[in-house]
């Protein structure tokens, strides 16, 4: 089986950046995190200058941004192998949104990082670069469930594999997703 592109998501605060950045050191893939790629996107064509600014933009611009993201996520796979980071659901003031754009590009596989409330709660308060906002139990359970309902259906619609990791240990959580991602090498 052959991962051109993986997508790994979770909700912020679960450690995907940190498991990407680390596993794809070890298995010689690209990484694109997609918020990034999309403030790419939003200050080239100076419409936002931080990723606060780009997510208080009117719908139709960001669905532009998302848009055009995707597109180039597409030229990147064309060439190498890629670990696309992205939320994979995002929470809007309208209600939940499914944000893997699968009608760009499709994942050959979709792998959902959990952990556990107290963990993302805790990784939440410390990270300094990003306003970050914390939940109950409750909400955090729902997301992880609409999140996991989401991804099936893209995986569906993809013909994707889904894989669930628990990063209860970044270590452990990175040698797991090493070796997936070198099955698919």
């Amino acid at each position: 089986m052959n991962w051109n592109i993986t997508a790994l998501v979770g909700v912020p605060g679960v450690g995907k950046t940190s498991l990407c950045k680390t596993a794809t050191g070890q298995v010689g893939i690209k990484y694109v995190n997609y918020g990034e790629l999309m403030l790419e996107v939003a200050t080239s064509n100076d419409l936002a200058s931080s990723q606060g600014e780009m997510f208080h933009l009117k719908l139709e611009v960001q669905e532009f941004i998302w848009k055009q993201a995707a597109i180039q996520v597409r030229t990147m796979a064309k060439n190498q192998n890629l670990l696309v980071d992205l939320h994979g659901l995002d929470i809007s003031d309208e209600g939940y949104i499914q944000s893997l754009p699968i009608e760009t590009f499709c994942p050959d596989l979709i792998v959902i990082v959990e952990a556990s409330y107290e963990d993302i709660m805790l990784r939440r308060m410390g990270d300094d670069t990003r306003n970050r906002s914390l939940v109950d139990l409750k909400s955090l359970e729902e997301q992880f469930q609409l999140l996991r309902m989401s991804m099936m259906s893209a995986a569906v619609l993809c013909s994707a594999f889904v894989k669930i990791l628990h990063n209860d240990d970044l270590d452990s959580c990175v040698t797991e997703l090493v070796s997936l991602l070198s099955k698919g090498s």
